[in-house]
């Protein structure tokens, strides 16, 4: 297994996925972000389809990539039609890509029961696509679409397809998984077969349908394909696509690959974090390699073992994906667990075990009434320092009212019939600021009355803004009377941080969140916002 390539088909695969719209000038961002990793080949799109994919190609030729080129995508021509005249291979060569990522049928059923043709005209359709792109200049790869499916229900004239595709000009012909259904016990000797039979290089296309993307991915390489498509974070219609970034990490940390560099690799958390935000996707905190979870230890015992050696409850070292491990604060947790936090915020020095014990002991209370940690460390941070004995909060609640109307048959500005107004008076020094605010709902308004209140002494406190809000019931109750737990996401445009507040009172939980989220903002910006 040598030069195996890396193939990306986020801008256009990827962006299939139900919620992803990426603009002209994300993809072009996107696009950098692919080549500065290290990814061979970047598909920009489907030549043709629509004008901000004509903009694309238009403007991907004015960045300097440092080695990937970029890839047109679109079908083989139209059945009956002679390729000069199809407007799919016209556009595709508009594109101006130097290289086209053809895609035909390789599957008999599809053929006739879906292209409504001939299995000839099919592969005549294939050889004209190919030999005309080709001449045109053009590298030419080959996605046989469905071709697992194909083999495995008419391994002659799959191979047919391949075949055709090779010996008219395909410098790689990609075996496509389309519908995600074939394992990865079955792909590795599929591909050997293939292999053996067509002499033209090969490339891998899985879909995720059974969970299994990557590890087919994965069997083909040991088959003998050398190049792999896929998507970061795994994107794509249905359940997506093999994820490229654990593809990378796999080739390169497991079978030795050296698909990308040490540094290209200590990039992948970053690469998977940048993506998520420019397509506007949450990230996923438990995937593997990069995500914020992967390397978290909640047990106790795990803990404590991993700060003595790293290797006893992780594959391999969290900085070599540009990732690091964490130890997630719980009812489950140690002593061990909250000394490293202290250590990490800068405290070792100022709680002793004892008080690392007591912190212990109140994680235990507070979960047992409905808090939880594990996603929240802002209000655990928070508890450490409001430990410490000279720890001054920037403000403190003095106490607060909502009052939710409704206006019967009259209506908000918004078209709405219920309004909501919070009033909030808070502690901040010697001075007591009282203040009302509306808001769309009782929590928005909670939000910004607080944020008037406190932007009279902290005007840079603007950036910051909530981003989420979750409530969920922890524990049973009579009639409406259980404690929920109210989590909350907030950023600064730079930092996103999320805080826990838990009461048999929606309103309260959420204050005691949504307080958390500005107090700790404040605090980690202490100086330059005048106190501490």
């Amino acid at each position: 297994m040598t030069g195996i390539e890396l193939y990306d088909t986020t801008l256009r695969d990827g962006a299939q996925m139900e919620g992803i719209s990426i603009s002209v000038d994300d993809k072009l961002a996107i696009a950098k972000r692919l080549d500065e990793i290290g990814f061979h080949y970047i598909e920009g799109g489907y030549a043709g389809a629509n004008p901000k994919e004509d903009e694309f190609f238009r403007r991907v030729r004015e960045l300097d990539l440092n080695q990937a080129r970029i890839t047109a995508f679109g079908n083989t021509r139209r059945a009956d039609v002679r390729p000069e005249d199809d407007t799919t291979l016209k556009a595709l060569l508009a594109s101006e890509a130097q290289v086209v990522t053809l895609v035909g049928k390789a599957s008999e059923m599809q053929v006739r029961d879906v292209l409504e043709t001939s299995l000839e005209e099919n592969l005549a359709m294939i050889a004209d696509s190919v030999e005309y792109v080709k001449a045109a200049g053009r590298t030419v790869f080959f996605d046989a679409e469905h071709f697992f499916d194909g083999y495995k229900q008419n391994p002659d004239y799959a191979l047919q397809a391949v075949r055709v595709a090779a010996g008219h000009g395909a410098e790689t012909v990609i075996l496509c998984d389309t519908n995600g259904g074939t394992m990865p016990g079955e792909i590795k000797p599929i591909v050997e077969a293939v292999k053996a039979a067509v002499d033209v290089k090969l490339g891998i296309h899985t879909h995720n349908d059974t969970d299994t993307a990557v590890a087919s991915a994965l069997a083909a390489v040991e088959g003998g394909v050398l190049q792999v498509q896929g998507c970061v974070n795994g994107y794509g219609e249905r359940t997506g696509n093999a994820n490229l970034i654990s593809v990378a990490a796999n080739l390169k940390l497991k079978l030795g690959q050296d698909v990308i560099t040490d540094e290209q690799l200590a990039s992948l958390t970053e690469l998977s974090n940048f993506v998520a935000e420019v397509v506007n996707m949450p990230p996923h905190a438990y995937q593997a390699y990069v995500g914020l979870n992967a390397f978290s230890h909640k047990g106790g015992l795990h803990s404590a073992a991993v700060q003595k050696v790293e290797e006893a409850y992780q594959h391999i070292k969290p900085n070599l994906v540009g990732n690091s491990k964490g130890f997630v604060v719980s009812e489950l947790a140690g002593r061990g667990t909250v000394l490293q936090r202290v250590r990490e915020l800068g405290f070792g020095d100022d709680l002793t075990k004892e008080d690392a014990r007591n912190i212990v002991n109140l994680v235990k209370e507070k979960e047992n009434e409905g808090f939880q940690y594990e996603r929240a460390a802002a209000s655990f941070d928070l508890m450490i320092r409001r430990s410490l004995p000279n720890y001054e909060p920037p403000f403190e609640l003095v106490d607060f009212r909502v009052l939710v109307e409704n206006r019967g048959h009259g209506r908000a500005a918004d078209g709405s019939q219920v309004t909501s107004e919070a009033t909030v008076k808070v502690r901040v020094g010697e001075e007591t600021l009282h203040t009302a605010s509306e808001g769309n709902g009782p929590v928005n308004a909670l939000d910004q009355a607080l944020r008037k209140a406190l932007l009279q002494t902290y005007p840079k406190l603007e950036v910051v803004r909530l981003t989420d809000y979750k409530v969920r019931v922890v524990s049973a109750g009579t009639d409406t009377s259980a404690t929920v737990r109210v989590v909350i996401e907030t950023s600064d445009g730079t930092e996103t941080w999320q805080t826990v507040g838990a009461s048999p009172n929606v309103l309260e939980a959420s204050w005691l969140a949504l307080a958390d989220s500005m107090e700790y903002w404040l605090v980690r910006h202490a100086e330059e916002n005048g106190f501490g």
